[in-house]
């Protein structure tokens, strides 16, 4: 059983602000993507970027089979959300952007209202899988690609730059206490018993304060003295299977040159233990080929295919 993630970067159908201009440039675009899910062949596959649900549809009429499609209700100021496509038929069991009870409001900008709730919401389903239930979340949070008054993409001045980083890790923070309140509720304090995945593009890296929120109590990632001694926080635990993926293949985006691993697959105790291998891209082909991104999104507007390399694990 193969479960990935990809972010598709701006899956809209033509005609649009954001997606492709022409008809001509929407085909190559759903074409590359549908021969790397095809090769890929997963049983579920965590999306982000679905800026149109009717192009995740036309994505899923290109592949072979019958797909079933989950999207998110919850989208951003641009319509994009996350979703799934699955082999078999998902069960919804949350969609949420509501931030925990007790995690207060943080600042999204020098002058509005503070942001209660995430940017994109989180959805999790249920499929049947070879040993039970498999319950998974997917999510997209907040980008360290930044964006300014007025549509901008680039600062005023250095003073602007800092401080709409700052809102950004605020909000991604949130973000991230918010999915591990959901990972906590979908393995119910049983992860030695239940399989569950948390997937999706987290945009930071694997040591990065956000990711590290996710995994609950510390003390036995993988390649750590404590990885493989069972203990208590086994039950609550989630794995960040990156360090299972060849090192030279350990990066999912190229920003400014420098390759960056911000695509993640987390799995529960039960479920990482099974695991027999992890990668980037497709399994059959060496380190992704990506371009190298900068600071504004739109350069790269109706290009082909996706920015991001999807990111997966085979379980046994």
């Amino acid at each position: 059983m193969l479960l990935g993630t990809w972010n598709l970067e701006n899956l809209y159908r033509p005609g649009g602000p954001f997606g492709p201009e022409d008809e001509a440039a929407y085909e190559s675009k759903l074409a590359a993507l549908a021969a790397v899910v095809t090769e890929l062949d997963p049983v579920l596959l965590g999306v982000q970027e679905v800026g149109d649900p009717g192009a995740l549809e036309d994505l899923a009429g290109l592949l072979d089979d019958d797909w079933h499609i989950a999207l998110s209700e919850h989208a951003d100021g641009r319509g994009i959300r996350v979703g799934f496509l699955s082999r078999t038929e998902p069960t919804v069991v949350a969609d949420t952007a509501a931030f925990p009870a007790k995690l207060r409001p943080v600042q999204a900008d020098d002058a509005g209202p503070a942001a209660g709730e995430a940017g994109r919401g989180f959805l999790a389903v249920e499929v049947a899988g070879a040993q039970g239930p498999l319950r998974v979340a997917v999510c997209h949070l907040k980008s360290k690609l930044l964006s300014y008054p007025n549509g901008r993409f680039h600062p005023r001045d250095e003073g602007e730059r800092a401080r709409y980083g700052a809102y950004a890790l605020y909000r991604r923070a949130a973000e991230a206490a918010t999915l591990r309140a959901l990972a906590d509720e979908l393995l119910d304090g049983d992860g030695r018993d239940r399989d569950v995945a948390v997937l999706g593009d987290l945009n930071d890296e694997v040591q990065a304060a956000t990711t590290q929120i996710l995994l609950g109590p510390p003390g036995s990632e993988i390649g750590t003295p404590g990885h493989g001694r069972p203990d208590n926080g086994d039950a609550a635990r989630l794995w960040d299977v990156a360090p299972l993926i060849p090192a030279g293949r350990r990066y999912s985006r190229v920003s400014s040159g420098r390759r960056e691993l911000i695509d993640h697959v987390l799995l529960s105790h039960r479920l990482v233990r099974r695991v027999a291998e992890a990668g980037t891209g497709l399994p059959d082909e060496g380190a992704p080929r990506l371009p190298s991104v900068g600071p504004d999104p739109g350069e790269r507007r109706g290009a082909a295919g996706s920015d991001h390399a999807p990111v997966w694990v085979r379980v046994t």
